[in-house]
């Protein structure tokens, strides 16, 4: 018979648990009380203890912005599926496959010419020229032994991420009509020389640098570099077969679209409050994600009204671009201007997409995804709002050599420097992929076959379709 079951042993039980409670009370209050009741340690080990807390502590601080740097590196390199579906989504349905192996070949390239030469140009030295560096092939050598390594493989991955950016704007622009030929070669040129040669002559401490220009985390540097890129490309290539201006095609899925935008706007942070290249300024860190947030959304709102007072009709395609014109615009800004200022620019780049679609429609240029009026339009606008609002104490914080802007102080020394950087930046972009795409173009690997534009890019160079039940592949000619 079960003893349990009758009572009997319980209240046996129950006394060993409380002897087993009070045991094991009176050990650690033994313990406590010992620790307690110990010696103050000597002034000589006290003093020992505190320098070895510093030294720990700064170590702890140092790994701590590697890692933060890691993370952020992470997020924007997770942009690159944000560019893939928003432009997977804005384009027609007979060219999203090749919208999908061109972003992410952008990736693949970038790596690969960014590692063998692009970072070395981008921070080589800047002894002897503030126009060209002394360039390191290969990170120097580095391989992980030596001290400094892990330091250097950290930028290199921040930095990677935002070459990568870069060169996936102009694919959108470009897209349904590039030969994938040509595609690989003027990614790898974007991303061994171009980019780079922007990136030494700013955050590198070029001239541009020397003159007082800032950036913070791109919106001239990445994302007028891309979009300048992208228009001059598009013009090249002429407009897709078919196209009518004034009346785009319409999007192949708004959904794919949308998605694409919220991970754009995610990864955003990483861009942004990454660029802190640091975990120890908390007042920087919530200053740029609060920024960040705030012209995001404002730059939303600017485009879906503007576009409604316009046409009477709310276009989902604005909005979203819309989101991303404020975040180019505030990108420059994000660490310099105060979160009033930052709506303004997020409401303002909105306008100024809209504006900028509307001049790159009247020119007869066939941007697929509006890449220049999100990223150059917005990056050149929003660089400049520094000089005309930036905060004078933010600026001088961040060591800034002019910290009055034109509304904050009276100085226009600053907007003066920005506009120099605008202007520099656009003219060595614009000269130098005007004649990489022309020979490009020359030699017959810019635009696709006459086929592809019959039977679709897809079927064409990749024998396949995103959505193979409902949109079967055409026949080729040779068929």
């Amino acid at each position: 018979m079960n003893k349990s079951k009758l009572g009997i042993g319980t209240g046996r039980t129950f006394a060993y648990r409380l002897i087993s409670i009070f045991v094991g009370l009176v050990i650690l209050y033994s313990f406590g009380f010992g620790t307690i009741a110990q010696d103050d340690p000597p002034a000589e080990d006290a003093a020992a203890e505190v320098m070895v807390d510093e030294i720990t502590a700064a170590d702890v601080q140092n790994n701590l912005d590697h890692v933060w740097i890691l993370l952020a590196g992470f997020l924007v390199f997770f942009m690159q599926a944000g560019f893939a579906m928003l432009e997977g989504g804005m384009i027609r349905e007979t060219g999203v496959v090749n919208s999908l192996a061109e972003n992410f070949m952008d990736a693949c390239v970038t790596g690969i010419v960014f590692f063998v030469v692009g970072f070395g140009i981008a921070f080589g030295s800047a002894e002897n020229s503030g126009f060209f560096p002394q360039v390191e092939l290969f990170l120097g050598g580095a391989d992980g032994s030596g001290d400094g390594d892990g330091s250097l493989f950290v930028n290199f991955f921040f930095q990677f991420a935002f070459a990568g950016a870069a060169a996936t704007i102009a694919t959108g622009a470009m897209a349904e009509r590039t030969n994938f030929v040509g595609k690989l070669i003027y990614s790898a040129i974007l991303g061994a020389v171009i980019y780079p040669v922007v990136v030494f002559w700013t955050w590198g401490g070029g001239w541009i640098a020397a003159g007082g220009f800032v950036d913070f985390a791109g919106s001239t540097i990445v994302h007028m570099t891309g979009g300048i890129v992208a228009l001059t490309g598009a013009y090249i290539l002429g407009p897709r077969v078919g196209r009518v201006f004034g009346r785009p095609p319409a999007a192949s899925n708004m959904a794919i679209a949308a998605l694409g935008t919220f991970i754009l706007w995610f990864g955003w942070y990483g861009f942004n409050v990454g660029s802190t290249l640091g975990a120890g300024d908390v007042n920087q860190l919530g200053l740029v994600a609060v920024n960040t947030t705030l012209a995001a959304t404002a730059g939303a709102l600017g485009a879906m009204f503007h576009t409604w007072f316009v046409t009477k009709h709310w276009n989902v395609s604005f909005v979203l671009n819309g989101s991303l014109a404020g975040l180019v615009g505030i990108t420059a800004g994000c660490a310099f201007v105060s979160p009033i200022n930052a709506v303004i620019i997020g409401l303002l780049s909105g306008v100024v997409l809209v504006i900028a679609i509307g001049v790159v429609e009247s020119m007869k240029i066939d941007d697929a995804v509006g890449a220049f009026s999100v990223h150059g339009a917005c990056g050149a606008f929003g660089t400049l709002m520094i000089g005309v609002v930036g905060s004078p104490a933010l600026l001088e914080a961040a060591g800034s050599k002019y910290t009055s802007s034109f509304l904050n102080g009276g100085g226009l020394e600053l907007f003066g420097a920005q506009l120099v950087g605008v202007v520099g930046v656009a003219v060595w972009v614009g000269v130098t992929s005007f004649v990489m795409f022309k020979v490009l173009d020359n030699i017959d690997v810019l635009h696709v076959a006459p086929e592809a534009d019959r039977i679709g890019i897809d079927a064409y160079e990749h024998h396949a379709s995103v959505w193979p039940n409902v949109l079967p592949l055409r026949e080729t000619d040779d068929d």
